[in-house]
């Protein structure tokens, strides 16, 4: 049969190596030694909640025995045992209350990473000394009031900093959710329920309507229409029948179907989207390098400057201030926040992505894309759905139109070829449009044409179906009331087929690769954003020419072989462009590895492409759009938590330190440790901001379903 131009794509995709999942019980899974904020590693939120109420109930009776307090609030409570209360019980306070952020300044000290735990527990730790030695009779420094305020401050700080980070990193452990704990294996007649790790290859499963789908294999029996919104961020449900794959943690929404397991475990699509998340929280970023050194330098800063204000207030006569102006410069420069500021936003954008099929395998390629030119897209399979589609058809006078698609579904209706599959599929949706069934007449002695088509007999008679070539094996000549019709069509680049009966040409068909109906709405949106559009193919020009024309596509690249597309990235970027490429296979992933940033589309059942920094889980173009968008809107917030959180220490230290004491402005270390917190907690409301951005495509409307391909 004579074939339609058509250019072939591997969907095979590398599974990222050496990647293992993160256990639910991680709270700051994905967090490694680089990425500044593994300070609380291990850290429970509901641990600190119940450290900060008990502890807090603890400092209540040592701020009422406090002898400070006492004389503020002008009462007095007798008894020698009393002058005992604040003493034991804040020591109390130090050693529970105090242990974790003295455990982390330890583990800062093993490390050589000192940073804000070490901070903290010096703060606490001088507090607590004088303190300590006030109350056995060694000097006058008494501060256990402000030991027992200071760290039950910031319990409650961390408690809700543990809070935002641990509602990031649920992105995980709701992915892990999404699969069942059982499910019913199909042996023979009977339905067993088994555990999901009882499942193996082979096995066949019932999902009923409503149902998750336990792990990743084909449909063998049934047909459903299935919500794969938590796989690609796409909310329509999609139809599918025997044949078809489906994944793991996708619902069946309507029926029941059986499916035969091929893929469980670590191997499912679902622990591919876990491994990129974990992995793209725990990468590394520029603002992440930033961050960690400011907090790095940040540390030096706050303990000399502390060591000054002692210094300084010792000279002037007055070492009980110049405890406490040291003690509160340490704690309100504790580099919560600026450790914070990047972290956060990395996770919360990670999981707001994920659930808009977004996957993020590489932080730098996501802040790159924000500078991105111009992006790159390769036609077959990302503009295009990558099989073809009859466009239009037409008769010779006298003969009705849908006969002759009719008459070709027949003798092709046995085939697998892809244009006889077109051909059958566009019989189907005309019989839809007139609402009745598909009656294809009955097709005997069909034959392949070695290169020409396909034949076989209707009726009687001789049904051939096939391009120019068979058109002169057959020695017919294409009638004149057709030409006009068929010379249009191959201008715009599709391919021609003509069906004949008896030799003599009936009418004809025109078949290109469907173009993807989000396709020109993607452009438009990049376009909208300052981009520029460029499509490459290894199709020829006139095709590419076509689809480029359709879409509004500012430039194109035709008849481009597979080993040549990167070459042509890197002639782009020769022209100063930062070039992002969007392709759909392995034959793209030169390309993409070239490119400033690679993004793999369609790639729902297998997200692990090494190749690519952003992965598509659905098909949809406009989700390059929707990085862009992630791409401004994390960068923004970094640098916003940035700004913020070096500017608060910019004013806070010298406050902390006693500075404008001539004018009667002080800050104690418990005011201090709420001005610290405080910082903190703005930075996490505004990192949490970034929920509230929607990156899934808006649903089509019908009349932006009719591209340029459908059948007339």
């Amino acid at each position: 049969m004579a074939t339609a131009e058509e250019s072939s794509h591997s969907a095979t995709q590398t599974p990222t190596s050496g990647a293992t999942p993160h256990g639910e019980g991680d709270h700051h899974a994905g967090h490694d030694k680089h990425t500044g904020h593994d300070k609380h590693a291990g850290h429970d939120p509901e641990m600190f909640r119940k450290l900060f109420w008990w502890n807090l109930l603890i400092a209540i009776p040592v701020l009422v025995f406090s002898a400070q307090i006492q004389e503020w609030f002008n009462y007095s409570i007798a008894g020698a045992w009393s002058l005992w209360v604040a003493p034991v019980l804040g020591t109390v306070i130090f050693l529970w209350g105090g242990k974790p952020f003295l455990a982390g300044g330890l583990a800062e000290i093993r490390h050589r990473q000192p940073g804000m735990m070490l901070l903290i527990s010096l703060a606490i730790t001088v507090a607590f000394a004088s303190s300590l030695a006030t109350s056995l009779g060694f000097g006058s420094l008494d501060f256990w009031w402000e030991v027992a305020a200071l760290i039950v401050v910031m319990l409650l700080g961390h408690w809700k900093e543990m809070e935002a980070i641990g509602q990031a990193r649920g992105a995980l452990a709701a992915l892990a959710e999404l699969v069942p704990d059982s499910a019913e294996r199909v042996s023979g007649d009977q339905v067993e329920h088994v555990a999901i790790d009882q499942l193996a290859q082979g096995d066949v499963v019932l999902v009923r309507p409503g149902g998750r789908v336990p792990a990743d294999g084909e449909i063998v029996d049934g047909r459903a229409a299935f919500d794969e919104s938590m796989i690609t961020g796409e909310s329509k449900p999609v139809s599918r029948s025997e044949g078809d794959r489906v994944v793991a943690g996708t619902v069946s929404t309507d029926s029941s179907v059986r499916v035969k397991i091929d893929a469980i475990g670590e191997d499912t699509a679902l622990a591919g989207i876990q491994r990129l998340v974990s992995d793209a929280q725990s990468s590394q970023s520029r603002a992440q390098s930033l961050a960690d050194r400011a907090a790095a330098w940040l540390f030096y800063l706050a303990t000399a400057a502390a060591l000054l204000s002692f210094i300084a207030w010792w000279l002037a006569g007055d070492a009980a201030e110049g405890v406490i102006r040291m003690v509160t410069v340490l704690v309100i420069a504790c580099p919560h926040a600026l450790g914070l500021a990047i972290p956060l936003v990395i996770s919360i954008s990670t999981a707001t992505s994920a659930k808009a099929g977004i996957l993020i395998t590489d932080r730098l390629a996501l802040e790159r894309m924000r500078n991105i030119d111009a992006v790159l897209f390769d036609k077959t399979g990302t503009l295009t759905k990558g099989n073809h589609a009859v466009v239009d058809y037409t008769a010779v006078d006298g003969v009705d139109r849908d006969d002759v698609l009719s008459l070709a579904a027949a003798v092709e209706a046995e085939s697998e070829h892809p244009i006889a599959r077109a051909i059958v599929e566009a019989t189907k949706a005309q019989a839809d449009a007139h609402s009745s069934q598909v009656m294809l007449p009955r097709a005997t002695h069909i034959t392949a044409i070695t290169g020409q088509g396909v034949q076989g007999t209707v009726d009687g008679a001789t049904i051939s179906v096939g391009g120019p070539a068979l058109l002169a094996e057959l020695g017919s000549e294409e009638p004149n009331e057709l030409a006009k019709t068929t010379t249009g069509w191959r201008e715009s680049g599709g391919s021609v087929l003509y069906v004949f009966r008896d030799g003599e040409v009936l009418g004809a068909m025109t078949l290109a690769d469907e173009i993807r109906s989000e396709s020109r709405i993607a452009v438009e949106q990049l376009h909208d954003r300052g981009k520029q559009v460029i499509l490459i193919t290894g199709d020829a020009q006139q095709v590419a020419d076509s689809v480029a024309k359709s879409l509004g596509i500012d430039e194109v690249f035709a008849e481009v072989l597979p080993q040549d597309k990167d070459a042509k990235v890197a002639e782009l970027q020769r022209r100063g462009l930062r070039v992002a490429m969007v392709g759909d296979g392995v034959n793209d992933a030169p390309a993409l590895a070239r490119a400033d940033v690679g993004i793999a589309i369609g790639a729902g059942t297998d997200v692990a492409i090494e190749s690519a920094g952003v992965v598509l889980a659905s098909s949809d173009p406009r989700g390059v759009t929707g990085i862009i968008d992630l791409s401004r809107a994390s960068y923004t917030k970094m640098i916003q938590n940035l700004v913020w959180a070096t500017a608060y220490n910019v004013v806070s230290i010298p406050l902390a330190a006693g500075v404008f004491a001539f004018a009667g402005i002080s800050l104690p270390p418990a005011a201090a440790a709420v001005a610290m917190s405080a910082s903190t907690i703005i930075v996490a409301a505004n990192a949490q901001l970034l929920r509230r951005l929607d990156l899934r495509p808006e649903p089509l409307v019908e009349d932006e379903r009719d591209v340029a391909h459908s059948p007339q």
